[in-house]
This record gives structure tokens, sequence and C-alpha cells, in this order.
């Protein structure tokens, strides 16, 4: 649930600021007329987001019928989400500070070309959050092996961007963005270690790929999955007693990797 809520936070934070800024902006120059166009691509784009991750869905568990489809869809759209959220946590890094002028540019470019284009910048730049993390919340709900409560934690994540982007265009609330999304980011490379891992898991289920008995360490008397910790570690890490050595190198080798690229673009602004 935790690494859920924390998927749908910073998620939902960046697309609240994006329409934060949109709106913002509007009101600024007196274009109040236009905001219903940003809200109407606003909920185009979490429509579209929905049907996504539905599709999704449906597609692992309805159209693929044997086991073997199933996993190997699952593994791929793992490996798929990984990629995307490592480019998100990036570009979010490297971008978060000029967002602001970046988006207000864009949106003075979209009222000359009219309303329809208002609406549709506003619809590209949630879609663009709302997709990457309907892929990303789908691959770490099949890790964490159920629904109802990574589903109640993405849910809070999202309720709480909500407001807090709310609180944020009143002015009610300061949030130090820069160490907000490089806290968060650092986190949500564990996370995403775990959803890579739990890929390559899937990928040797299938047959894709060997080792799936050959085990880097098995922990299963030790640390029970059933137990605080391990439900714990199962659900923000993705952990498993019973770990191989493909599934083992994949986190360790994306961990390192992915800090590597965060602190290398940090270091070079």
């Amino acid at each position: 649930m935790i690494s859920n809520y924390l998927i749908g936070l910073r998620e939902g934070l960046e697309a609240a600021l994006v329409v934060s800024i949109l709106i913002t902006y509007l009101v600024k120059t007196n274009r109040k007329a236009n905001i219903k166009f940003v809200w109407l691509g606003v909920f185009a784009a979490l429509g579209l987001s929905l049907l996504f991750g539905a599709l999704l869905t449906y597609t692992r568990f309805t159209l693929l019928a044997d086991f073997k489809s199933q996993e190997i869809f699952g593994g791929v759209m793992s490996i798929i989400a990984v990629a995307l959220v490592t480019w998100m946590i990036v570009w979010m890094r490297d971008t978060g500070a000029r967002i602001s002028a970046e988006l207000q540019g864009k949106l003075e470019s979209a009222i000359q070309g009219g309303v329809v284009t208002v609406a549709a910048m506003a619809f590209v730049a949630v879609a663009r959050e709302g997709l990457e993390t309907a892929l990303f919340f789908f691959s770490a709900v099949q890790a964490a092996g159920s629904t109802l409560e990574p589903v109640i934690g993405f849910v809070l994540g999202v309720s709480t961007a909500a407001i807090l982007g709310y609180l944020l265009y009143r002015r009610a609330v300061k949030i130090n963005l820069k160490n907000f999304f490089t806290v968060t980011g650092y986190f949500l490379i564990l996370v995403a270690a775990g959803v890579l891992s739990y890929g390559m898991h899937d990928l040797q289920e299938a047959g894709v790929l060997p080792g799936l008995k050959v085990l880097a360490f098995d922990l299963s008397e030790t640390i029970s999955i059933d137990s605080w910790f391990g439900a714990l570690a199962k659900g923000i890490f993705n952990f498993s007693p019973q770990t191989s050595w493909i599934e083992a190198i994949a986190w360790v080798s994306y961990v390192l990797f992915a800090v590597w690229v965060f602190n290398r673009r940090k270091e070079a602004k």
C-alpha cells in the first residue's frame, strides 16, 4: 500500500502542478473563460488513463488465456513501466525548476490557436503523466500480488496530491518541490527495482529466461512473507524470500544504474 500511495502522490502531484500552472496563468492574464477548456482536456486525459489501465488488466487476464502468455505480457509490461518511470524521475529532476515557464509559453501559443488547442494542450500534458502512472501502477499491483490494498494506497495518494495541488494553487501551503522530487525519486527507484525484479520472475516462469530455481538466496525459513516485516518488504520493495540470481542481479544493477543517472543529471545542472 505504501509504495502505491507514493506512486499516486508523486504522479498525482505532478499532474496537479501542471493544472495549477495552467489555471494560474489564465487567471493572471484575464482569460478565465478558457479555464473550462483546460478542465475538458484534463478530464479527457483522466478518462484515457483509466481506459488504458482497464485495457492492460483485460488483456492480461481475459485475452491471454494461457499462463505462459500472461506471464510474458506481465514481464514485458513491467520492463516498459520501469523504463518509463526512470525517464520520468530523471525528466522531472531536470525540468521541474523550469516547468512553469515552459507550460506558460506553450499555453500562450495554444490560446492563439483557439479553444480546441487549449483543451488539447491540457490533455497532452496530463495524459503523459496519466498513461505512465497507469502502466506503472498496473505493474506494481501485479508485483504486490493483490488488488485491494494497492488500489486503496493509490487512491489515497492521488487524493492527497489533489488536496496539495489545490492548497498550492491557493498559496495555503509551501512545499520545497526540489527536495520532494529528490526524495521521492530515490524511493521510486527502489520501488521500480522491485517491479523489474518481478518482471524477470514472470519471464522466468514463462520459460523465456532460465534459472528460476537457481537461487541467489533463500530466506523463507528466516523471513515469512506473512509476517509484518515480510509483508511490508513485499508491499514496498517486492521483496521475495526466495530470489533467483537473475532477479537479484536485475535489482542491484538497476538501482546502481538509476542512482548513477539520477545523480549525474543532478550534478550536471
